[in-house]
């Protein structure tokens, strides 16, 4: 079967990602990550915010201090200019007459008003500067108090750097924490899928439960351990309705064979008693052939054997020629130069073909069904009605029966049995539309390879 055509052409390396970002263990590694560096950015943030704010405030506190100061000293001896306690401030008085040479000068502080400023720009020689400038305007005088931001800004730069390190410090060891809480969490995990990968090798699967504590995991191993015991139950019955069911049936179908047998012995029977017989025979091969397979499938082993399939194939014809009823229909078989033996149960081979050539004759009116054996390979060929696309996508699914079986018998569980026995012994099974009209059903005896993932 061949894989979706949304899968094909995918790159493995894309697949694996994806993979990867399904695991547990990296949503948990991711989520530490994720919760280090969401809580440190956000503390970063904050911190930086309020350290703006305090500083900010103090700062404007201090100018609003130090101007207030400086024009109290200003007006205790006008002749001479005050010192200002602080090395960052400078300060400075215009009288009234020098109003006009200041807008000539500085024009930005000349239409300042009461307050405090935030001035920026750069120098002549390219050098960014940055102050506070609190401004105090009486009639005869106007008072100028500058705050130099420099150290202050560089102090802000390393606080932020600072900041950005801690960010990438607590993400690295939110990953750390992460990586060993992960492998913490997920170990327990990936002992119970060990062990429950070990205990498939026995029929009597091992209990999960009392190698875990009673936590979650070992909550899980308890629920999975009585799911593995129902289950055991269920495939125990089974196996043994089956064993039961093809024993018993195996007595009276050897009765119906026995006496088949004894009554074509006799030379005084008419030709249509005879062929009767010779149906009743060929239908008792066929239970016996279809209890067998069901048998190896419901054991899930498979049989040995070396079987004809040129000459099953001539069994099957031998066995449907008398259910054409009249049908114009030829049944032609193809056969290559060298036999095709198979290393299977002739029952298998039987069924499995008989599936395929059953319906290519049951669904064919008129024309015929061609059987080609190839090297590896048996072909079924017919001139039917042919195949819808629904019939195509659906055609081994167990019950279901095709566009064309309205006035059939059957439960549509032969192809959905040949389906199984193909995947019981590595064949490969195809049905297509011909080429100009009817179906055309491949079987392939070669094992199926794995498909290579795409570089």
């Amino acid at each position: 079967m061949r894989p979706p055509e949304s899968n094909q052409g995918r790159p493995a390396r894309t697949r694996s990602r994806r993979r990867y970002r399904r695991r547990l263990r990296s949503r948990i590694i991711l989520s530490f990550v994720l919760l280090g560096l969401g809580l440190t950015t956000l503390f970063a943030f904050l911190t930086q915010e309020a350290r703006d704010r305090v500083e900010n405030t103090l700062v404007e506190d201090l100018m609003n201090r130090n101007i207030d100061e400086y024009a109290r000293r200003y007006y205790v001896d006008p002749a001479r200019n005050p010192a200002v306690p602080l090395e960052q401030i400078r300060a400075r008085v215009i009288k009234r007459d020098r109003f006009e040479e200041l807008r000539r000068e500085q024009p930005d502080w000349y239409e300042l008003g009461d307050g405090i400023h935030n001035l920026s720009g750069v120098d002549e020689d390219g050098t960014p500067f940055m102050y506070k400038l609190a401004v105090r305007k009486t009639p005869d005088e106007w008072f100028f108090l500058a705050y130099d931001m420099s150290e202050t800004m560089r102090g802000a730069t390393q606080f932020q750097r600072a900041i950005f390190g801690s960010v990438v410090l607590v993400s690295l060891l939110s990953l750390l924490i992460g990586w060993w809480s992960a492998a913490r969490v997920m170990s327990p995990v990936s002992a119970l899928a060990n062990r429950l990968r070990s205990s498939g090798d026995t029929s009597t699967p091992e209990a999960l439960a009392p190698h875990f504590p009673d936590d979650e995991v070992g909550q899980l191993a308890s629920a999975l351990d009585d799911y593995a015991f129902r289950l055991t139950e269920v495939v125990q019955r089974d196996r043994e309705f089956n064993a039961d069911v093809s024993h018993e049936l195996r007595t009276p179908l050897a009765v119906i064979k026995g006496a088949v047998e004894l009554l074509l012995s006799r030379p005084e029977l008419d030709d249509k008693t005879r062929a009767r017989l010779a149906r009743i025979q060929r239908a008792e091969q066929q239970c016996t052939d279809l209890i067998s397979a069901l048998l190896l499938l419901s054991r899930n082993e498979r049989g040995h054997g070396a079987t004809d399939v040129g000459r099953v194939v001539e069994q099957l014809f031998d066995a449907h020629r008398g259910q054409l009823a009249g049908k114009p229909l030829t049944l032609r078989l193809e056969a290559g130069a060298q036999p095709l033996v198979v290393d299977a149960p002739e029952s298998a081979v039987t069924v499995a073909l008989g599936n395929l050539v059953g319906n290519a004759i049951k669904y064919t009116l008129e024309g015929e069904v061609v059987v080609r054996l190839g090297e590896a390979t048996v072909e079924v060929a017919d001139s039917g009605p042919g195949l819808s696309a629904e019939d195509a996508a659906r055609l081994f699914e167990r019950g279901y029966r095709g566009t064309h079986a309205e006035h059939s018998q059957g439960g549509g569980i032969g192809l959905s049995i040949v389906r199984r026995l193909c995947a019981l012994y590595g064949w490969q099974v195809r049905v297509v539309p011909g080429a100009v009209r009817g179906v055309v059903a491949t079987l392939s005896f070669r094992p199926e390879r794995p498909s290579m993932p795409a570089d």
